[in-house]
């Protein structure tokens, strides 16, 4: 076994009384019974604007621990079907490389374990990692990208490991759909143009909300969902290194999220590159709430994984 795996096997058994989603208690008896494994991953070694990321799974935990049990629209206590939480990943600066290795071996082991897990950043490029373990582990499996920026390139600032190539790596491993995209490349909509990728711009959602009909006939069976919380506007999300103008709003996400949940199996989610602002909390709170939104739709209209 490689010592990338042990330390995967070893972060599963450690569920020790560290910070948790929703302050709730991570033990080997709340493990058994757990659909949902939260994964923080505090790594930001390849953010190019604005650094701190690592700060945003332990933000979200924090927040979390302020939200009510009880979800208002869909009538449900989502906790109640069992949320655990691993500790922190151990962040390795040297090689991003080994870091989304370190996110496929957790992943790969929730998966077998029959959890969904829900990865927290930090960076998106480890969405890359989680990404590799669902496409093994659900053949067929589709991702829905909801972001500002495409994330495209083949390499940037001389590297093929940064986020800012992160979809172009997932698109070796599944199919991708992505939603909100309002700042790339030319090299980016070549790519994109070239291979056919379903991409709805934020200026198109914004002319005509009928495009959430197309975004869903887009996705289909198995799907992972990968949010970069710079998808919203950042009048309500400011909070993330490169903010963008003209996003979507909470309940627009929403909506799509809950159709997109409705039609089809979501084997795992992650929400990326929430930046803290010292003294700003409500960002934060949005993003917890995020993570809890879609657990309460997930749990509402999917049986559990197999």
């Amino acid at each position: 076994m490689s010592s990338l795996k042990k330390m995967g096997s070893r972060l599963l058994e450690n569920l020790g009384p560290h910070s948790s989603f929703l302050g709730l208690r991570s033990s080997e008896e709340a493990w058994a019974g757990a659909r949902a494994v939260i994964v923080p991953a505090p790594y930001d070694g390849t953010t190019t604007y604005r650094t701190g990321t690592r700060e945003g799974p332990r933000a979200i935990l924090h927040a979390s621990r302020e939200l009510e049990f009880f979800d208002e629209e869909t009538g449900t206590e989502a906790y109640r079907q069992g949320i655990v939480t691993l500790e922190e990943l151990p962040v390795t600066v040297s090689s991003p490389k080994d870091m989304v290795s370190l996110v496929r071996e957790v992943g790969e082991a929730i998966f077998i374990a029959g959890k969904m897990p829900v990865l927290l950043g930090g960076e998106h490029l480890l969405s890359l990692g989680m990404v590799e373990a669902a496409a093994e582990r659900f053949p067929g499996v589709k991702v829905l990208h909801l972001d500002a920026h495409a994330d495209l390139r083949e390499k940037y600032q001389g590297s093929r490991y940064s986020n800012a190539c992160v979809m172009r790596h997932i698109t070796r491993h599944a199919p991708i759909v992505q939603v909100g995209i309002r700042s790339l490349s030319k090299e980016e909509l070549d790519f994109i143009q070239d291979r056919k990728i379903p991409c709805f711009f934020a200026h198109q959602l914004q002319q005509d909300p009928g495009f959430r009909d197309e975004i869903v006939s887009c996705l289909d069976g198995f799907v992972y969902i990968s949010i970069d919380l710079d998808v919203f506007d950042p009048s309500i999300m400011p909070a993330v290194g490169t903010p963008e103008p003209g996003g979507p709003g909470w309940y627009e996400v929403l909506a799509l999220l809950r159709r997109v949940i409705g039609k089809c199996q979501i084997v795992g989610f992650d929400v990326m590159e929430l930046l803290p602002i010292p003294q700003i909390v409500a960002p934060d709170f949005l993003a917890a709430r995020l993570v809890y939104k879609l657990l309460s739709y997930i749990f509402m209209d999917n049986p559990r994984l197999s």
